[in-house]
């Protein structure tokens, strides 16, 4: 199925391949867009049998380059995922919608802070999709966002505009720089800001070997976007020392646009640029006061760069900001692109045969623990929202073993709290209070009752939130009505 729909060699390495023991080819799932394609085509005949949504909670397989995190990013995790059918665009257009609000309110009952953000569809393919990202420090993907027009995008995807260029007011002039091949060695030697500077990245071309793309020195290469040029090889790929020297003649960290035989393109941020310094194409040497039109002719400008905070927002609510994120969801509007390669049809209403329209949605069900974890924690441990914790409330007894009074106690208050379909975990170790604390903080379980002999003389529990600083003394009432008020 997966050679049927063109992904077998399209996917990459994350998928995870192998042969069995008649060297027939299997892989493991990373993403099941044609098993259920497989089963669509199978199942529907129809229109009237359509929109439908299949879905799935169950084990995903990715051959990933760097695990990390713990399950924050692993080579095997739980997802659920969905797929829905649909007779056209339009139905399509409103499934999507229904499950972009579903995921919404999915989140919203969580606790968690996140936004939806403008994506790139990936190996999964399809005309548009959106990220749940789960903002936190720790995050992964970086996300560009205005507030005020309320643009949020993964940073790859996120457009830049062409800049206004400067005149120019110095005289070009080569400057030794002995043994500096970076920006920053090239901005400290010269003292100069790395915007000032101009670097010049070589890949491999469509048709030639080599291209030049061209970039300010602060500015970041986005793959995404330098790879969907037409002049420059798909995937994108960074030529080699060796390859370097051998299209321009010197090594890494000396090639520079002036004179360069070879394809440019500029980035429209470098492409404004004005007295700007770049390589000689010359060891241990540097141009500056370099100006375009008049040192070296104006290259095509394209958008090459990722964004970054202060840009104009692409909708014109102001300049963006910058915050880390953990994807935690994902929708797409697949379109035909599997359907149509693994002909899965129905008949519509005049009894002619039509290609489906698909939709994809998933959810990382072990990510949004780790996300969890990551946006609600603090120096003592874990602070589960109410929503995702394991456990509502945790008993410590003191004295368990030898105190009868406390025993009963306890019982009957774990009896009285499950009632009320509170889920209880009772910490019934022998173990000092202290450690039974720290435990109690490292689990994040939202509410802490204490259960001691002091206490039951005085007709009270020790209650404590997660969360919260200081203990209270509360009747058994009083702490039924403040567990069962949310």
């Amino acid at each position: 199925m997966w050679k049927e729909s063109g992904r077998w060699n399209e996917f990459g390495p994350e998928l995870l391949r192998f042969q069995d023991r008649h060297e027939r080819a299997f892989c493991l799932g990373p993403t099941h867009e044609e098993v259920i394609t497989d089963i669509a085509r199978r199942e529907l005949s129809s229109y009237r049998q359509l929109p439908v949504n299949y879905y799935q909670i169950q084990t995903k397989f990715r051959d990933e380059i760097r695990p990390r995190f713990g399950v924050m990013r692993s080579r095997e995790f739980i997802m659920k995922d969905a797929y829905s059918f649909h007779i056209d665009e339009a139905s399509l257009d409103a499934g999507y919608q229904r499950m972009r609000d579903a995921y919404t309110r999915i989140f919203e009952r969580m606790g968690l802070k996140f936004r939806i953000v403008l994506a790139d569809s990936g190996a999964i393919g399809g005309s548009r999709s959106e990220e749940f990202h789960v903002l936190a420090d720790s995050g992964e993907d970086a996300i560009a966002y205005n507030d005020a027009d309320h643009y949020a995008a993964n940073l790859e995807m996120v457009p830049t505009r062409p800049g206004r260029s400067a005149p120019a007011t110095e005289a070009m002039t080569e400057v030794a720089t002995p043994g500096v091949r970076t920006i920053q060695e090239l901005a400290d030697f010269l003292a100069v800001e790395p915007s000032r500077c101009l670097k010049t990245l070589l890949v491999a071309g469509s048709e030639q070997p080599a291209v030049a793309l061209l970039l300010r020195g602060d500015h970041e290469l986005n793959p995404i976007k330098a790879a969907a040029q037409s002049a420059v090889a798909s995937p994108l790929r960074m030529l080699r020392g060796a390859e370097v020297e051998a299209a321009s003649g010197v090594p890494p960290g000396c090639v520079g646009p002036v004179g360069l035989d070879i394809p440019i393109i500029a980035d429209h941020a470098a492409a404004s640029m004005a007295d700007f310094v770049c390589g000689s194409n010359r060891l241990d040497s540097h141009l500056r006061g370099v100006n375009f039109e008049r040192d070296l002719a104006i290259p095509p400008s394209a958008d090459l760069r990722n964004a970054t905070a202060g840009d104009p927002s692409p909708e014109g609510g102001g300049p963006l900001s910058i915050a880390r994120g953990i994807e935690v969801g994902h929708i797409f509007q697949l379109g035909t692109k599997y359907s149509e390669s693994m002909g899965a049809t129905v008949l519509n209403d005049t009894g002619t045969e039509q290609t489906l329209a698909m939709g994809c949605y998933g959810i990382g069900i072990t990510r949004v623990v780790a996300a969890a974890i990551e946006q609600n924690h603090d120096e003592r441990g874990i602070i589960w929202p109410a929503s995702l914790a394991p456990f509502d409330v945790v008993l410590i007894p003191i004295k368990l073993s030898k105190s009868p009074r406390v025993q009963t106690a306890v019982e009957d208050l774990h009896n009285a709290l499950t009632q009320q379909g509170i889920a209880v975990l009772l910490d019934d170790r022998d173990q000092r209070p202290g450690a039974m604390f720290a435990d109690a903080d490292l689990l994040g379980i939202p509410h802490r009752v204490v259960i001691s002999q002091r206490g039951l003389d005085a007709g009270t529990l020790e209650y404590k939130g997660r969360s919260e600083s200081d203990n209270q003394n509360l009747s058994e009432s009083a702490l039924l009505a403040l567990l069962t008020a949310g």
